[in-house]
């Protein structure tokens, strides 16, 4: 499945997404949400998914929303079927790995922010410039970044809209690990099919406790784990005795 907007590929297990506007920096138009949306979903309902790898054409990963089409076309429903970004992202149940091969802005950095985790190249750089270009955000900056950075450097990073270079983003903690351009992809794929070899159910299984820790309190989020593995035990006959 491939757009002119968005390519997708599957390759051992892994969902390969391009973001395909090099000449716009993959700034997001209608036409790359709704391929971008389409090929989400599918690798949702694919089982030979299992992890889904998202990156940039071209010298950036994503500058954001394309200010040229502000007011033009429609940017939060661009199928038209009430999905939103977030919904979709939702939606996916499967790893998902940011491959940053060059800067990611505002919205671009929501979509990466979106991801389970970033691996950059030393050419990434990052930025939240909402208040530079006086665009309320709504896929999650205000709430994910300080997720990633903690809360006093994502209200430094989002009111003054500076830019971090990828080792400033390492030291964060915003991304996993920073290597050469050139084995950016390579990193991806070999982290990818690490995963992409482990047990499936409890791959899934991890992703979601780790991911619902942030919608509860220590003690429901160590609970919640508890409770699974006593269902784990009782499936296989281990538990008590």
């Amino acid at each position: 499945m491939a757009t002119r907007e968005v390519l997708y590929d599957l390759r051992g297990g892994t969902a390969w997404i391009t973001l395909n506007r090099p000449q716009r920096r993959n700034a997001l138009n209608q036409a790359l949400l709704a391929a971008l949306y389409d090929v989400l979903e599918a690798a949702a309902a694919d089982a030979a998914v299992r992890v889904v790898v998202i990156t940039g054409a071209g010298s950036a990963f994503c500058a954001g929303l394309d200010l040229k089409v502000i007011g033009t076309e429609n940017l939060i429903d661009p199928r038209g079927d009430g999905s939103d970004l977030p919904d979709v992202l939702a939606r996916l149940g499967k790893p998902l790995i940011g491959a940053i091969n060059g800067p990611a802005v505002t919205g671009g950095f929501e979509l990466a922010l979106n991801c389970d985790f970033l691996i950059a190249s030393t050419e990434a750089a990052f930025a939240d410039t909402h208040v530079k270009v006086g665009i309320h955000p709504g896929w999650g900056m205000s709430q994910l970044l300080q997720e990633a950075v903690g809360r006093r450097m994502a209200l430094q990073l989002s009111l003054t809209g500076a830019w971090i270079d990828a080792q400033r983003a390492l030291a964060t903690g915003l991304v996993n690990e920073v290597v050469p351009p050139g084995q950016l992809l390579e990193r991806a794929r070999e982290v990818a099919g690490m995963i992409a070899a482990n047990d499936p159910l409890m791959v899934a299984t991890l992703r979601r406790l780790i991911r619902s820790r942030a919608g509860a309190t220590l003690g429901q989020a160590l609970e919640a784990e508890r409770a699974g593995f006593r269902r784990f035990l009782a499936r296989h006959g281990k538990l008590g005795g």
